[in-house]
This record gives structure tokens, C-alpha cells and sequence, in this order.
């Protein structure tokens, strides 16, 4: 029997354990419970927001964004049947109408105070729903 994480390409490897880690982390840690639902990404960018208003140091934060990203990511993935695809260190989605997207990035720029990822993750699988 091959499990989900066996099927998939090399490139989702790290994502997907980033994304499983900042899930794992925030259900111990802040009692969180993210589902790969579109809606848990409410949750996620509060979080984040959260975060920004709190001015909590970037470096502090990098490896929460990162796996909130992916975790973002993951649920487009789960949504729209979508692939990780990585290159030169950095991961993209790929959803299956061609399009490419930065949930990672995403994140970053949700702390920023200029992104969201329940909006990045709208936009992708609004495309996925056009096919």
C-alpha cells in the first residue's frame, strides 16, 4: 500500500512537511485546529495578522510563515488537484489550468499587510473551477 506522500512528486516532499509541522505546531502550541479546509485559511491569515499588529520580529516568525504558506498550498493542492513544483530552492503550485502560484511567498506578504492566503487560495481554485 503506497500512502499519499509516496504517490506524489519529489518537489511536494518539503512543503508537505512544512505545512504538517506548523499544523501540528499551532494545534499544541495555540490550539489551533487547521483542516485543509479553504475556510481554516480565515484562521491562518488572522493568525498572521496577529503576528503583524503584535510586531513580532520577521526572523521570529520566518519558519511559521514558510509553513503556512505550504499549508495554504496544500490546500489548493487538495482542492484543484494541483502539483508542488520547485526550482532553485523555492515551491510553487501548479494548478492543472496551467497557472503557477507563490503560497509561501503569500504568506510572507501576509505579514507584510499586503496579501492573504484565503484570497490566494479563492483565485486558484476559482481557475480550477473554469476548466
Amino acid at each position: 500500500m503506497t500512502t499519499e506522500q509516496e504517490t506524489r512528486p519529489s518537489a511536494a516532499t518539503k512543503p508537505v512537511r512544512w505545512a504538517a509541522d506548523a499544523v501540528a505546531t499551532l494545534r499544541e502550541g495555540a490550539r489551533l485546529h487547521l483542516d485543509y479546509s479553504a475556510q481554516s485559511l480565515w484562521r491562518v491569515d488572522r493568525l498572521i495578522d496577529e503576528l503583524r499588529r503584535e510586531e513580532t520580529p520577521y526572523a521570529a516568525v520566518e519558519s511559521v510563515l514558510r509553513g503556512l504558506g505550504a499549508y495554504a498550498g496544500e490546500v489548493i493542492v487538495r482542492q484543484t488537484g494541483a502539483e508542488w513544483w520547485a526550482t532553485g530552492g523555492d515551491h510553487w503550485i501548479r494548478t492543472p489550468d496551467g497557472r503557477l502560484w507563490d503560497p509561501v511567498d503569500e504568506a510572507r506578504r501576509c505579514f507584510a499587510g499586503d496579501g492573504s492566503l484565503r484570497l490566494l487560495c479563492r483565485d486558484a481554485t476559482r481557475g480550477a473551477d473554469r476548466r
